[in-house]
């Protein structure tokens, strides 16, 4: 079993910037490919970014292109998530997700663990 447990969220004002944290245990996940996704009241859990096993392919929704970098330090079982220029939309609960099926995937569904999900609000 994998653990996953994110970190980093916060309030943070329009323009300002947060780096999200998603610390493994249980197993390493250095094999996993390691996905980002959130989720704003009343709406359906939405992929963000993704990054295979070993950082050379990364992906990101249209949204968050250019102002979010997705990386990860498999030495330390963690992934990361940094996010520049904040938008109000982005306020949401981040969820780090992960899969052992190495798919390279935006999809939620195909992610076998999931942490508990870190708050980020931006205010305007």
């Amino acid at each position: 079993q994998v653990q996953l447990v994110e970190s980093g969220g916060g309030l943070v004002q329009a323009g300002g910037s947060l780096r999200l944290s998603c610390a493994a245990s249980g197993r390493t996940v250095s094999r996993y490919v390691m996905g980002w996704f959130r989720q704003a009241p009343g709406k359906e859990r939405e992929f963000v970014a993704v990054i295979s096993w070993s950082g050379a392919s990364v992906l990101y929704t249209d949204s968050v292109k250019g102002r979010s970098t997705i990386s990860r330090d498999n030495a330390k079982n963690t992934v990361y998530l940094q996010m520049n220029s904040l938008k109000p939309e982005d306020t949401a609960i981040y969820y780090c997700a992960a899969t052992a099926g190495g798919a390279f995937t935006n999809i939620p569904g195909r992610y076998d663990y999931w942490g508990q999900g870190t708050q980020v609000t931006v205010s305007s």
